[in-house]
């Protein structure tokens, strides 16, 4: 288990072996770079969390090098600059695991906790990880929103909820009620591809965080 999470009930060993591509890649880069962090990543955040951020997986030179959640590539700016603005986060984000940064009320983690190949988990891959989402999700006695980034957190989220796919439709600022009374709320990854192609503006990923801050 990682010895930094503050759920460790929750996470997956440091050698998880129940997928055995991000397995192989986690071996290879561990004979590339290893002074990385390369190993599932824990989550990160306020155990008292009332908002959950569910993001993909670890990027390759971002949380699977640091060991912390959008820390260390592009992903993590625009999310922690918005924290900052809107209150829930305290220090200065400096996208490294040293930055001092801590969160109020929220809780970040990934859907899936390896790095993929391509940035791109398989099903199969994406169904191994979502028991330790769920003891994460579980472990949070405050939360009542969970904010999903990307399609792919979204079906996760949903699928733990034991909702259907089809009555529960990702798309940008999407609210759904989850079956147990929680409220699921959609963004557009905040990747750097997105965000240079304006796919998510800085105003748009605002607007999903005030969304949620008026549900407290």
């Amino acid at each position: 288990m990682s010895d930094h999470s503050p759920l460790p009930f929750a996470e997956a060993p440091k050698n998880c072996r129940r997928c055995p591509r991000l397995v192989g890649l986690r071996k290879s880069l561990r004979k590339e770079h290893d002074d990385w962090w390369n190993a599932p990543v824990p989550a990160f955040g306020d155990p008292d969390a009332w908002l959950a951020i569910v993001g993909l997986a670890p990027g390759k030179e971002g949380a699977n090098r640091t060991g912390r959640p959008f820390t260390g590539d592009a992903s993590g700016d625009l999310l922690f600059a918005t924290l900052d603005k809107v209150g829930l986060s305290n220090g200065s984000f400096q996208s490294r695991i040293d930055d001092g940064v801590t969160l109020n009320g929220t809780m970040i983690l990934n859907a899936v906790k390896c790095l993929p190949p391509e940035n791109k988990p398989n099903g199969a891959e994406i169904n191994n990880c979502r028991p330790y989402m769920i003891k994460a999700l579980g472990g949070l006695p405050h939360l009542q929103v969970i904010l999903a980034l990307g399609k792919i957190a979204h079906d996760s989220v949903i699928r733990m909820a034991g909702a259907k796919l089809a009555d529960h439709k990702f798309g940008h600022g999407a609210e759904h009620t989850l079956p147990d009374g929680r409220l699921l709320i959609d963004s557009y990854h905040c990747s750097r591809y997105n965000v240079n192609t304006k796919r998510l503006t800085p105003e748009m990923f605002e607007a999903v965080f005030k969304a949620a801050i008026m549900q407290r």
